[in-house]
């Protein structure tokens, strides 16, 4: 199969899913996603890195399952094809950086992926993209023009790619407590939290003829349990015609604007570990549990330190990588088509 025929492939399928102004316009058509790149790069290659020579047909590849996604996310063509030109930009640099990053591992001659590593990789993509079929394998490869070899070494190095980047990461997993207090205090706006209760549920619906007062003494039988030492959480299970019975009335955690008011001022009324009284409607009986509480106002720096680690590990990640990447851009050899 020609490079020019699989893009073709690619396109086709993106059109298929194409969204109504497209299909309307006939925009994108099954050859534009291909005219577009084969404008920019008439000679179809997009760029050189190292001795790599990546093409019109790489980056397609990489671009061609996204496609879809900003079709369905665009309304007309004029701002598909602007979101499609930044799409193949950074595809193209995340090519030429994938190259850089290998080198960047095989400059370590004490570095190397163990063999069975691959085979691994090459086994589960057998399994789960071709049912185990190696036949279907075969014919994949076939298709897009590549040696088994070939393969491999793309496996090899998607492989290196995954562990060069954890590297990096794992370089930036330690934050300072210093660093988290000062994030905490110059962001104590980001903590703010509303009313809210960890609440559990039982209902007794209101049945033909069920009287008040039949349904405040299911209510107190129940009131007495709980005080006699059973958990508000099995007699749910048991007596309550609430959809999330099984859970034991669990709803989770819930803020005062999630409620009606016939239930938020009986459940705010609650300390964790509390029983509301009575709750009497028209449709039936309830009683309300506090599994636990929380109240409005700033967090403090206590129960949101992992949240803020989380976040600084992510911010000095970013920032890392893209400190790293630069670096090996700058001492590797890249030429722009």
């Amino acid at each position: 199969m020609t490079h020019r025929c699989r893009f073709l492939a690619l396109a086709a399928l993106a059109a298929a899913a194409a969204p109504a102004w497209a299909q309307k316009v006939g925009a994108p058509s099954s050859n534009s996603v291909v005219e577009n790149l084969n404008l920019r790069f008439a000679n179809g290659i997009v760029a050189v890195a190292e001795e790599k020579i990546i093409t019109v047909a790489d980056v397609m590849q990489y671009i061609g399952p996204l496609i879809p996604q900003i079709q369905q996310s665009t309304t007309n063509e004029k701002e598909f094809q602007a979101q499609l030109e930044q799409l193949q930009d950074s595809a193209i640099q995340d090519l030429i950086d994938r190259v850089l990053i290998v080198k960047e591992f095989r400059k370590d001659e004490k570095r190397n992926i163990p063999p069975h590593y691959v085979d691994n990789a090459i086994a589960d993509e057998i399994a789960e993209r071709f049912e185990g079929d190696r036949s279907k394998y075969l014919a994949f490869l076939k298709a897009k023009g590549q040696t088994q070899r070939d393969y491999r070494r793309e496996k090899e190095e998607d492989i290196i790619f995954s562990y060069m980047q954890g590297q990096q990461k794992k370089s930036q997993s330690v934050v300072s407590p210093v660093r988290i207090e000062t994030y905490y205090n110059e962001n104590k706006d980001r903590f703010y939290q509303e009313d809210a209760v960890h609440m559990r549920l039982i209902e007794f619906k209101r049945t033909d003829g069920e009287t008040d007062q039949t349904l405040t003494e299911k209510a107190n039988l129940v009131l007495a349990r709980i005080k006699g030492g059973e958990k508000f959480e099995e007699i749910a299970k048991e007596v309550s015609m609430d959809i999330k019975r099984a859970k034991g009335g669990d709803y989770g955690w819930m803020k005062r604007s999630d409620f009606k008011k016939e239930f938020s001022e009986p459940a705010f009324e609650l300390k964790k570990g509390d029983v509301s009284r009575m709750i009497l409607l028209p449709e039936g009986a309830y009683l309300i549990f506090a599994e636990d509480r929380k109240y409005a106002g700033i967090q403090p720096i206590d129960e949101v330190r992992d949240q803020i680690e989380r976040l600084l590990v992510q911010q000095m990640g970013r920032a890392s990588q893209e400190k790293w990447l630069e670096r090996l851009r700058r001492n590797g050899y890249v030429k722009h088509y």
